[in-house]
């Protein structure tokens, strides 16, 4: 009886374990089946799949920034560290070198493009009839216009139009300014990303990918492409010269994540991605056969060779890689321009900034941070021939006037002339050597001073007047402010209580009056030589977001103060007010 019992027992726990074994088997076998799924979707993606592609903007906005380096002392530590990269990246093998392949082009040859980003302070057409001889001059030749709200469209898209937008007169008289100097134009039209002035109206809430947000056009839903073929149409009406064509199609938020296109794996994210900019780009290519078309990387980033080169896109548009930080990540770039050389582009660009990437409120250009932009930027170019089969059309020198529709304003275009002068004479001359320093103080009739951001002189380039009153308002407006709250007869005399119930010590009052009254008359004199100046240059919904953002609240707190103690004064020291 006894064994009959350890039988049993022997053999219950027998099964358990054969049991167990099968189930744990199971297990990871589903695990092993998972990972190679996961491994499978991150071969399409890349490993840059979960990498916030404004990475550049947040890190400058978290720190970096006064991280940067400035001045020419830091010159010799960057360039070594970028020597030292530049060493790391892939060599032509022996072979390759031998091959016979089409002769390299001077760094005085490359084109130079600058960004105009009209979706914010877009300068008056009189404006650009001087800056446009200036960008001639500096070495630039062609003009990306982005034109956002501020291009004339019609019928059933006027409510695009800003209240200020260019005429169709406008756009003619900018052509011809252009040519004058010798500029190319080539337009920019976002098609996915970045639609915000577009998607903020009713009409076209339901294209939106997500339906709380704006940023960006869900492509499977009926009417999406014929919106955009309509926008494109109307854009290349008045541009049917045009050699070259922008598409944008940058930083899609919410891609899949729309309830009719939500994507259950990331390949067909991609495949969401590239259906949508390739019927673009085919709409593009056959109406209008001899346009080049340009598009952003970072999405492109993300998708794996043989997706690239299913797709079509290599033939129909050459991507622009962008990046704006002061030192770049040399071999990220290395293996996406592998990548596109793979998947088969044939034409790449690149971009960098000159302002409006180095913080998203940012009054004043920082010269440092946009120097060494150019100056990483500049041994990825001498890098070229270790990509045979990609050939470098240009460099767009980005000039950001918001990160997007709804942002503030990031520094006005007058403020940033200096380091666009600074920049395209290091890509002219492939440093920023003596040459390029000379010719910056010829053209501009000023010194820059690379240590304190500044231009140092009269100078004589269009707004430069403008540029000295912002400089001032910048350096100097909120210390004037702070000094005068830190007046001890102030601080001791009047309160936000005094101001409440209008009591207080006319004696002691008047030990601060003078200097507030002072205070606020030196800023008036300024502020209306600067809204003169504004006005001069932009249209007046910009000066009045600018002076709201920059310089209003300190303005109207300084007449409020005045007012207050004028009043408190003439109540020749009677009690507190019984107002509520």
């Amino acid at each position: 009886m006894l064994k009959q019992k350890a039988l049993r027992v022997f053999v219950f726990c027998l099964f358990l374990w054969i049991a167990v074994r099968y189930f744990l088997h199971e297990s990871d076998g589903t695990k092993i089946v998972e990972r190679a799924s996961t491994q499978q979707n991150r071969v399409f993606w890349g490993k840059d799949l979960a990498q916030d592609e404004k990475s550049d903007v947040n890190g400058l906005k978290s720190g970096a920034l006064h991280r940067a380096p400035h001045g020419e002392k830091d010159y010799a530590k960057l360039q070594a560290k970028h020597k030292a990269e530049v060493e790391e990246m892939p060599k032509l093998s022996k072979s390759e070198e031998e091959l016979p392949s089409e002769p390299q082009r001077s760094i005085s040859d490359l084109r130079r493009i600058v960004h105009l980003d009209l979706k914010g302070a877009a300068p008056k057409v009189k404006y650009l009839e001087q800056i446009f001889p200036l960008f001639s001059s500096l070495g630039a030749s062609a003009v990306l216009m982005e034109y956002e709200d501020m291009f004339p469209y019609d019928g059933n898209l006027t409510r695009l139009r800003s209240s200020f937008a260019y005429s169709v007169k406008d756009i003619m008289e900018i052509k011809r300014l252009a040519t004058i100097s010798n500029l190319e134009i080539i337009p920019l039209v976002q098609t996915f990303g970045h639609l915000e002035f577009v998607l903020k109206h009713d009409k076209y809430f339901d294209l939106r990918e997500v339906a709380e947000f704006p940023n960006s056009l869900n492509p499977r839903v009926p009417g999406s492409l014929a919106l955009l073929k309509d926008m494109l149409a109307q854009v290349m009406k008045l541009h049917p010269e045009a050699q070259h064509f922008h598409i944008g199609c940058d930083e899609v938020f919410g891609l899949g994540k729309g309830q009719d296109s939500r994507a259950p794996s990331h390949e067909e994210l991609g495949h969401l991605y590239l259906s949508h900019v390739t019927a673009v780009g085919r709409f593009m290519t056959e109406t209008w056969p001899s346009v080049k078309l340009l598009i952003w990387d970072d999405m492109l980033r993300k998708i794996s060779v043989n997706a690239l080169k299913d797709s079509g896109l290599p033939k129909l548009a050459a991507p622009v890689v962008w990046k704006y930080l002061p030192e770049l990540d040399l071999k990220a770039i290395s293996g996406w321009l592998s990548k596109y050389q793979e998947a088969g582009f044939k034409h790449v660009w690149f971009a960098s900034a000159f302002k409006g990437a180095s913080g998203p409120d940012q009054r004043w250009t920082p010269f440092g941070i946009h120097l060494h932009n150019h100056l990483s930027w500049l041994d990825i170019i001498f890098s070229m021939s270790s990509y045979p089969d990609l050939t470098l059309d240009g460099v767009i020198l980005t000039g950001w006037q918001r990160y997007e529709h709804f942002s503030v304003l990031c520094e006005l275009l007058p403020v940033g002339i200096p380091s666009l002068a600074v920049c395209l004479q290091t890509l002219k001359y492939g440093s920023y050597n003596d040459e390029a320093k000379a010719e910056v103080h010829h053209i501009l009739g000023c010194e820059i001073k690379l240590d304190k951001d500044l231009c140092y002189g009269s100078g004589t380039f269009a707004g430069v007047e403008l540029y000295h009153l912002v400089h001032r308002i910048h350096i100097d407006f909120q210390s004037s402010v702070d000094d005068l709250l830190q007046d001890r007869h102030l601080r001791g005399a009047y309160s936000r209580y005094h101001s409440k119930y209008s009591f207080g010590n006319p004696r002691n009052i008047g030990l601060f009056q003078h200097k507030l009254t002072r205070t606020l008359k030196q800023w008036e004199a300024v502020m209306e030589n600067l809204h003169s100046n504004m006005e001069t240059i932009f249209f007046p919904d910009t000066v009045e977001e600018w002076m709201e953002e920059n310089v209003n609240h300190n303005m109207d707190m300084l007449r409020k103060m005045v007012q207050d103690v004028q009043s408190i004064s003439q109540r020749l020291g009677r009690p507190k007010s019984q107002k509520i």
